[in-house]
This record gives structure tokens, sequence and C-alpha cells, in this order.
């Protein structure tokens, strides 16, 4: 299934699709296993700096996993360059592994990112993105780590 906004928009308000399994760590256990960066970023809910990240601009083949639980989130296949400084995909690898929530922090209406297995904050998705889908998954670069695909 093809996901659009208006999926987007009805997870976010109406709930999120259930995820495979759960990961549940304490925020201590989070900090040990994460870089100080990694933690502030997903389980924080920062962000990088635009045109900073070490994905920004790679194209190399693979599939793109949460940093804090290893979850498969996109295929590189369906990345594309958006020029907004962060890594950028159309559609998540399966329906269940992103979940939504409303943000409306800094004066505006967005939809979060995060990793539905352990929660880490990825990013943000809006409706700017090329067809069929419309979507752009707006990703920080050190919430995601590659698995080479060669």
């Amino acid at each position: 299934m093809l996901l659009k906004w208006t999926d987007i928009l009805d997870f976010a308000k109406k709930g999120n699709p259930t995820s495979n399994k759960k990961v549940n760590k304490t925020e201590a256990e989070w900090e040990a296993l994460l870089t100080k960066e990694q933690y502030r970023i997903t389980r924080q809910k920062g962000t990088e700096r635009a045109g900073t990240g070490e994905f920004c601009e790679s194209y190399t083949e693979g599939i793109y996993n949460c940093i804090c639980c290893g979850t498969p989130l996109f295929d590189s296949t369906i990345k594309f360059s958006s020029g907004s400084g962060w890594p950028s995909f159309t559609q998540p690898i399966t329906i269940n592994a992103i979940a939504y929530n409303r943000d409306v922090s800094f004066g505006m209406e967005r939809v979060e990112t995060v990793c539905n297995t352990c929660d880490a904050h990825l990013g943000h998705v809006f409706p700017d993105g090329p067809a069929p889908s419309g979507l752009r998954y707006c990703i920080n670069s050190v919430a995601i780590k590659l698995e080479d695909q060669k």
C-alpha cells in the first residue's frame, strides 16, 4: 500500500499502525547505548543542522535502520534529493515501521515521525514530496544507520 498524506494525518489523529514489536529502555539505558548527539536527537526530539548529516547527499544502496533499535525504516531506492538539508524518503519500508505524532512546537503544525518499535524521534513528514505519494520524510542522519547491501 502506498501511503498518502491523508493516511499520515489519519495515523497522527486516530492512532498509529501496530508495530511488530516494542523495545523499551530506561533513559539511563538509552544514554549508555547512544552517543550524546544520537541521544539528543532521538530521545530528546532534537535536530541536526541542515546539510550537516552523514546521509544528506549519500545514495549508497542499502536499508536505513533505526540507530536505537535496528528496526528497518527506509530503503535506499526511495531516497531522493529534496534540497532540504536532510535525508529525504518517499515511503517507509513497511506501513508499520513509522509512527506519527502531531507536533505543534515552534508555532507551526507538523507531523513528527518516530520509530514505531522504540519511539526514537526521526524527523518529520511533509506533503511536498515527489509523485506518486507526494510525501517527504525528512529524517535526521544521526537517527539512522545504513545497512550496506553490497
